[in-house]
């Protein structure tokens, strides 16, 4: 093949799979309907330059020679964003934050950049707006210092240029979609441009130990746009979830190669940027009702942190021959599997109900502890009788209707106390792991007919 030719290939946008011609199915991944075509420029292979940058002696290195005093990492000023990250920036990292657009991705980063600016010098770089919408959007978030600086370029190599000439701390790119190099002939935000792109400033990030962060838009299931293999190539992805138009916003670390991936943080859009939610709990508990059947308050495990979530459900008569369910908050399949375990082993007739089920607060929450909540909130909701405001459950519901024992059983009883609660439903095996009830009288419960009697 002649240098620079070019040819038409196609790329699978979830995995990067290449391929001379158009498939189904990806042989890589094995997903349908995801070949894109795109034109390449094909270049005679070279030398391969170093990720270091320098010239000296390749040598592998001892752990024991490895000095870590130089790569503590960095305070952004949020301790819920230091929470998610596992303690902090870890210099010469790659992080990459999507979300949903408006949500709040670009507001946090520049707020980021305010705290950071007082201390080093912060580059953000921007391929959306210009000079003057980005300090417009500042003036509105606070006073800025001139440790951060700002610079408009959607070109890879210019971008390379500008990092090396000035080494900052921590640069921000806004977004990876509108980046592209020169090397590839196809537009930016396709799938050879963002590999391209992500591997260049993989190579500056571990190579200078600069900081990285990337903004990534994401489709409407979710996920960032372009190939999956740019969350397999970053250190750490953050995404911010939550719907625009509410005024809290929930960041999740689905990947960190430094820390826990469990941890979430939790922020309120304010008129002046983003602010911190120290304990969500009270937040989202906020606006219960009170005396109302089908509420009932449950705890879950966000990472470490302990997080008291209201459940609400209604079930009805289905006035038509196939019931709706509908799930908001939580998996609907095990909604299902729920109801299904309560009709079987609880006696009560749901096959003919329509049933609605809502985590309040926006958080989507999908662990097994939370099947507790749900079953007393269906329960309670069929049988129209209310739970008392001042009890909360949590636990694992199996397919025979056992209550199984849950992780972490002593810090949600904590949490329960703190806020104010009276009574805790768990099960009853867990109950020898705890050391202090604080104050909060405790219930064991072997099966969903024994929690269904504590409130019926």
């Amino acid at each position: 093949m002649a240098k620079g030719k070019k040819v038409t290939v196609y790329f699978c946008q979830s995995c990067g799979y290449e391929s001379s011609k158009w498939m189904g199915q990806c042989p890589g991944c094995r997903e349908w309907n995801t070949f894109v075509e795109e034109a390449v420029e094909k270049k005679a292979a070279g030398k391969l330059k170093p990720v270091s940058g320098g010239t000296e002696e390749l040598k592998p290195s001892k752990i024991s020679e490895i000095d870590m005093q130089s790569k503590e990492r960095m305070e952004t000023g949020f301790t819920e964003l230091d929470r998610v990250l596992g303690g902090g920036i870890v210099p010469g990292s790659l992080v990459l934050v999507g979300g949903d657009p408006g949500i709040g991705k670009s507001t946090l980063l520049l707020q980021v950049c305010r705290n950071l600016a007082e201390t080093m010098e912060v580059l953000y770089i921007s391929g959306e707006e210009s000079l003057q919408q980005i300090k417009m959007r500042a003036q509105r978030i606070g006073r800025f210092s001139d440790g951060l600086q700002l610079f408009c370029e959607t070109g890879m190599e210019r971008i390379e240029q500008v990092v090396e000439r000035q080494k900052p701390k921590v640069v921000i790119i806004d977004s990876i979609q509108t980046i592209y190099s020169d090397e590839v002939a196809s537009a930016p935000g396709s799938v050879s441009q963002v590999r391209e792109t992500t591997g260049h400033l993989l190579k500056i990030a571990k190579g200078t130990g600069t900081t990285i962060f990337i903004v990534g838009h994401v489709t409407k299931e979710g996920v960032v746009a372009g190939p999956r293999v740019l969350e397999h190539m970053v250190d750490t992805v953050l995404y911010f979830e939550g719907d625009r138009h509410a005024s809290y916003r929930v960041l999740r670390g689905v990947k960190n190669r430094f820390g826990s991936t469990n941890e979430i943080g939790v922020f309120e859009m304010r008129e002046e940027g983003l602010a911190e939610v120290m304990n969500p709990s009270e937040f989202m508990l906020n606006g219960k009702p009170k005396g109302a059947s089908g509420s009932v308050v449950a705890c879950t495990m966000e990472g470490t942190r302990p997080i008291l979530a209201e459940i609400q459900a209604l079930v009805c008569r289905s006035n038509f021959g196939i019931p709706r369910r509908t799930a908001a908050g939580t998996d609907l399949n095990r909604v299902n599997l729920l109801m299904a375990v309560l009709e079987k082993r609880a006696g009560l007739s749901l096959s003919a109900c329509d049933a609605y089920v809502n985590i309040a607060g926006g958080i989507r929450m999908n662990e097994p502890a939370m099947d507790l909540g749900i079953v007393m909130a269906l329960a309670s909701s069929f049988r129209d009788i209310a739970v008392d405001e001042k009890t909360i459950c949590f636990g694992e519901v199996g397919l025979s209707g056992e209550v199984r024992a849950v992780s972490m059983a002593q810090q949600r009883v904590t949490e329960a106390g703190k806020l104010g609660f009276e009574t805790c439903i768990l099960p009853k095996v867990s109950i020898p792991g705890l050391t202090d009830a604080k104050g909060v009288k405790i219930v064991g419960v072997g099966n969903i007919r024994e929690a269904i009697g504590q409130i019926m």
